[in-house]
């Protein structure tokens, strides 16, 4: 009895420190989970430095494969826990490396000259020099602000790259603006400081940004809301300075100014419910750039790796074999 008592106690041991976590520190729960998240995918996280720069990063299996090494950009406020659904649907074998982006969670914080799109390039590309990964051609995968970056990345860095994945990408001129964009313009043309709706101070900010960036957007409790607003208040100074920068007249439109230097293949998924930024600009790619090829994704909003991972990640690997076979044909030809 004394035995099942006390094994009864140290299974109680980590129930109450579940509850009691959820209940007084639902963040420091959240960020355990991604660890759980990382460990069971197989993720492992490291650090590189360019000088005294940081950056961290998560990566699984091995550059050289039948496939090229896949870099996943995140986008504004996010980490590289956001590609955690992505990866799931990924193949086990396939080389995957997700980095924080300038400024965002482990990769160093330092200031407004790395967090222009210009800015984020070069620090990017200096990541890719310190881990190795422009010995050989890989594929750059961008979302929203990481979708501008990777864009501008592909212009400027084309013999790094096999290929290139847009993800609801910023920095266009789009033809239909979202509202998000016309509230925007609406108050920089008033001058008056209002609250930033991809900035949330407050539960219910938090429940209005996922209302804008996803269809559907996840019916949290509470507590797991409280959890996600915890972690990232802290860095909301930050969050206004990068997002300042990065929709300045030097940053907004850099992917439009860049679409005539891009060579590489390019793939566009979009959901055609983004209310961030309109899903009209997938015909401005599909303008500039004739042989990229559009995915449009139903009943979708701006977060598609949270929206529909599996399809995002089937849209990946379908396009990366698609060039292989395309490589492959190339080969024989000449």
């Amino acid at each position: 009895m004394e035995l099942i008592m006390l094994s009864g106690g140290i299974l109680a041991l980590p129930v109450l420190a579940f509850i009691t976590s959820f209940l007084f520190w639902p963040g420091v729960l959240l960020k355990a989970y991604n660890w759980y998240w990382r460990c069971r995918l197989g993720l492992v996280v490291s650090y590189a430095h360019s000088a005294s720069y940081r950056f961290c990063y998560t990566s699984r299996g091995t550059p050289g494969g039948a496939t090229p090494s896949l870099l996943l950009l995140h986008g504004f406020s996010a980490t590289k826990d956001m590609w955690l659904p992505v990866v799931k649907h990924l193949p086990r074998d396939q080389h995957v490396v997700c980095v924080d982006m300038p400024g965002h969670e482990g990769t160093s914080r330092t200031g407004a000259e790395d967090y222009s799109i210009q800015g984020q390039v070069r620090r990017i590309h200096q990541f890719v020099q310190s881990i190795g990964l422009d010995k050989r051609p890989f594929h750059l995968v961008g979302t929203s602000m990481g979708g501008n970056v990777a864009g501008v990345y592909a212009a400027h860095y084309p013999a790094c790259l096999s290929s290139v994945t847009l993800v609801c990408p910023a920095g266009l001129v789009y033809p239909t603006e979202s509202d998000f964009i016309t509230r925007l313009r609406k108050m920089e043309e008033s001058e008056q400081e209002e609250a930033i709706p991809l900035i949330p101070s407050t539960i219910q900010e938090l429940e209005d940004m996922l209302k804008l960036c996803c269809y559907a957007p996840p019916n949290l409790p509470r507590q797991a809301l409280r959890g996600l607003l915890d972690n990232r208040t802290p860095n909301n100074g930050f969050y206004k300075e990068v997002f300042m920068e990065i929709v300045g007249e030097k940053s907004r439109h850099s992917l439009q100014e860049n679409l005539h230097l891009i060579t590489s293949p390019v793939q566009v998924i979009w959901g055609t419910e983004d209310q961030v930024v309109d899903v009209s600009g997938a015909a401005v790619l599909q303008a500039a750039l004739p042989n990229c090829q559009v995915a449009l994704l139903d009943n979708c909003g701006h977060s598609v790796a949270l929206e529909r991972p599996r399809k995002a990640a089937k849209l990946i690997v379908d396009f990366l074999s698609a060039q292989e076979v395309s490589d492959e044909s190339a080969k024989k030809l000449s």
